[in-house]
C-alpha cells in the first residue's frame, strides 16, 4: 500500500489506507450470484466525509490532485486484476490515459488496473456461469489483499502476460505502450485453450525516463 510516487506527499498514502479501509469492508464477503452483476459503486457508495472517508491522491483528466476518498482505486484495481483470473465476464472497466509515476514498487504490468470516479466510471462485471462467486478484501499493516472464491471447483485456469512493452516518443512527448493477454489453460490436460488480448493501452508518459528506455 505504502511506495514511492513521483513527489506526493506520503500523507496521502497514509490517508489512501484509511480510505482503504471503509472502502475494503463494503466489498468483503459479496456473493455474486448466477446472472448477477458486481458493481463497485453500488456497493461503496460515495465517499464522504460523513462516512470517514478523508483526503486522497486522485488521478484526473492527466492530473495528480486530491479529494475526499481518493487512493480507492487500488481496490479497485486489485478486484479487476482477480476478476480477469476467473470466468466472471468484465462488464464496464476504465483506465486512466496516462502513465504519472515511475514503476518503482509496482507488482501487476502496467496498464492492467481499473480506474473508478463516483458515479459514473464504474467498475463492473456479470457472472455468466451457474455457479456462485465470493469476494473477500482485506488489509495487512504492508498490503491491500483478496480473493475469490466458487462454491464448485472451476475447470480452468487464467494466466495475465504482458507483451510489446516499450516508450517511443511521438511529437515530442513520451507515451508508453503494451499490451495485456489473457490465457485459458484447462486445468486436467495442462493446454492453452484460449489466448486474447484484452487491453492495448498507449498513454502519455507524465515523468522524465532516461533515453536508452527508448
Amino acid at each position: 500500500m505504502r511506495r514511492k510516487l513521483g513527489n506526493s506527499d506520503p500523507k496521502l498514502q497514509e490517508n489512501k489506507i484509511t480510505n482503504l479501509k471503509l472502502a475494503a469492508s463494503k466489498i468483503d464477503g459479496i456473493i455474486i450470484r448466477p446472472g448477477e452483476i458486481f458493481s463497485f459503486w453500488a456497493l461503496v457508495g460515495k465517499t464522504t466525509k460523513r462516512k470517514g472517508y478523508i483526503e486522497g491522491m486522485q488521478l484526473s483528466r492527466g492530473e495528480v490532485k486530491t479529494g475526499v476518498g481518493g487512493g480507492i482505486c487500488q481496490l479497485a484495481n486489485l478486484l479487476y486484476w482477480m476478476a480477469l483470473h476467473t470466468p466472471l465476464e468484465i462488464v464496464e472497466r476504465h483506465h486512466h490515459s496516462f502513465d504519472p509515476f515511475p514503476d518503482e514498487g509496482r507488482v501487476l504490468p502496467f496498464g492492467s488496473g481499473a480506474s473508478v470516479f463516483y458515479n459514473y466510471i464504474d467498475l463492473r462485471f456479470k457472472n455468466p456461469t451457474k455457479q456462485s462467486f465470493q469476494i473477500r478484501t482485506w488489509l495487512t499493516s504492508k498490503h491491500l489483499k483478496g480473493a475469490i472464491y466458487s462454491n464448485e471447483e472451476w475447470d480452468f485456469s487464467y494466466h495475465i502476460k504482458e507483451k510489446n512493452h516499450k516508450f517511443s516518443k511521438l511529437n515530442g512527448q513520451t507515451f508508453r505502450e503494451n499490451e495485456i493477454w489473457r490465457m485459458v489453460v484447462d486445468k486436467r490436460t495442462g493446454i492453452c485453450v484460449d489466448e486474447a488480448l484484452l487491453i492495448q493501452n498507449f498513454s502519455e508518459v507524465k515523468y522524465q525516463i532516461f533515453e536508452e528506455s527508448l
